[in-house]
């Protein structure tokens, strides 16, 4: 058995045996106990019933399948079929990252989004630290260099990679301080848009939106990113890239926009870096207009 394969056989048993629940946990990185196992895949089909009456579904719409991140073309899913990709914590755990990124990214509508929290080191892991089995089961060692992952979502097709929110770990075990040394680790929430046309730079085209405040949980405002809040009512300038999020995705018809990509007006400036400035737009003919 290779290094690899033993090592996904201890996270097994260290999710699945023994970790009982989040007390045992040595680190904050992961919230639950729950990934990759027998045991844990059972008490979420256990659930399927109660679920779908606590959500007003006379029989249950969710099916759960057992396969493996790295090889989800082996379930035989429908490519560009998914609107929606969700994982917590998982991708980690994957020895070849790059495979969970490419698949993601096929599977994906045009329009579509791979929404999901991870680990992730500020600077490349050392080898020796790969191979332990307990800091893999911590989410550690597995955890990808950021920028490292920030090509790999590129490569996938992922031009424009969002943060959401992200914060600093703690690690609560001596022996596993010693371990990793002076390696910072953050659990950092991405979205990752399949957007024909994204840009890996955000450019300026004289475009703006407006949020209507009618999704149901959010009618005050909506978070898009970390550098993205839209107050429901105000107009602001946004990118094309930021444009494109919202008026190509699931999110189009709770927003109006203003503007084209006729016109360019080079690079925008301080993309998510800095809060957005509302902006009074002259005409209001073109309330509830997109490019899509």
């Amino acid at each position: 058995m290779s290094d690899l394969s033993q090592i996904k056989t201890s996270v097994q048993e260290y999710y699945g045996k023994t970790l009982q629940n989040s007390t045992d946990l040595q680190t904050d990185a992961c919230c639950t106990a729950d990934d990759m196992t027998d045991e844990q895949l059972a008490v979420a089909n256990s659930y399927r019933t109660y679920m779908a009456e606590q959500f007003g579904f006379k029989s249950s719409n969710v099916e759960f399948l057992k396969g493996d991140i790295e090889k989800l073309e082996q379930l035989n899913l429908k490519e560009d079929s998914f609107d929606c990709i969700i994982s917590n914590c998982v991708v980690n755990l994957a020895e070849n990252k790059q495979a969970v990124l490419d698949q993601a990214f096929k599977l994906l509508k045009n329009g579509g989004e791979f929404y999901f929290s991870d680990v992730y080191s500020d600077r490349r892991v050392p080898a020796d630290l790969k191979k332990d089995p307990v800091l893999y089961g911590e989410c550690l060692s597995g955890a990808l260099y950021w920028n490292d992952f920030l090509k790999m979502a590129r490569q996938a097709g992922f031009s424009d990679v969002r943060t959401v929110r992200s914060r600093s770990l703690a690690v609560n075990n001596k022996e596993i301080q010693e371990k990793v040394g002076d390696i910072q680790f953050m659990s950092t929430t991405y979205r990752l848009f399949k957007i024909e046309g994204l840009e890996e730079d955000c450019e300026d085209y004289g475009q703006a939106v407006r949020y209507r405040g009618t999704i149901a949980e959010h009618p005050h405002f909506f978070q898009l990113d970390g550098g993205h809040r839209f107050s429901t009512g105000k107009i602001y300038s946004v990118c094309g890239n930021t444009y494109l999020m919202l008026a190509a995705t699931r999110f189009n018809g709770h927003f109006d926009f203003w503007g084209d990509f006729s016109s360019h007006f080079g690079m925008y400036p301080e993309c998510g870096t800095v809060p957005m400035k509302a902006v009074s737009v002259p005409t209001a003919s073109s309330v509830g207009e997109s490019c899509c």
